[in-house]
């Protein structure tokens, strides 16, 4: 299954075609706790992952780790969700970055994520990350907004995820890291 999103190819006008580069891939064949992408180049302005999750087995979250740092208090978040009915906002000492979708929902649904992590080799300001979520549960479902730090000026070069407070990641739950250069 495909993983929707910009296409490079589709850019037209001023800005450049080759704005986003793909860098790597993981689908999950068979269920799995981490997610990783190592050895990523300091060479974007930018970075993207683009996901479809689901949790094999819990109510879960996921989390994003920097370079194997696993301080949750190293981290920082702002929340802005709602599901149709009500609306929450809050902030969390934790890096928890998008929910996910799990076995006790609608069959098959899948979380639709996009991470934008900002300056991510930039060492001379902390990381700021974004992510837009959401999924469709026939009829209901959610949408959110998280606004993530990393308290830590090294630049990334791992980035792992991983499910908290549920099982694994399901199979065919799939991340895409891309590379976004600058102007």
């Amino acid at each position: 299954m495909p993983i929707l999103g910009i296409l490079a190819s589709a850019i037209t006008g001023n800005l450049v075609t080759t704005a986003y580069e793909s860098i790597a891939t993981v689908s999950v064949g068979s269920p799995q706790a981490t997610v990783s992408f190592t050895s990523i180049p300091a060479t974007f302005t930018h970075l993207q992952v683009r996901a479809i999750a689901r949790d094999a087995g819990g109510n879960g979250e996921i989390k994003i780790e920097f370079n194997s740092n696993t301080t949750t208090t190293d981290y920082r978040k702002h929340v802005l969700y709602g599901d149709g009915s009500s609306a929450y906002s809050g902030s969390a000492n934790n890096n928890t970055c998008s929910p996910i979708a799990y076995s006790g929902q609608t069959a098959n649904a899948f979380e639709a994520i996009v991470i934008d992590i900002l300056d991510y080799a930039n060492t001379s300001k902390n990381t700021t990350i974004r992510t837009l979520f959401g999924k469709d549960l026939n009829g209901s479902g959610d949408v959110g907004l998280h606004s993530n730090l990393w308290v830590n000026t090294a630049a990334v070069s791992q980035i792992d995820f991983k499910v908290v407070g549920g099982s694994n990641f399901a199979q065919y739950t799939q991340f895409a890291l891309y590379g976004i250069k600058g102007a």
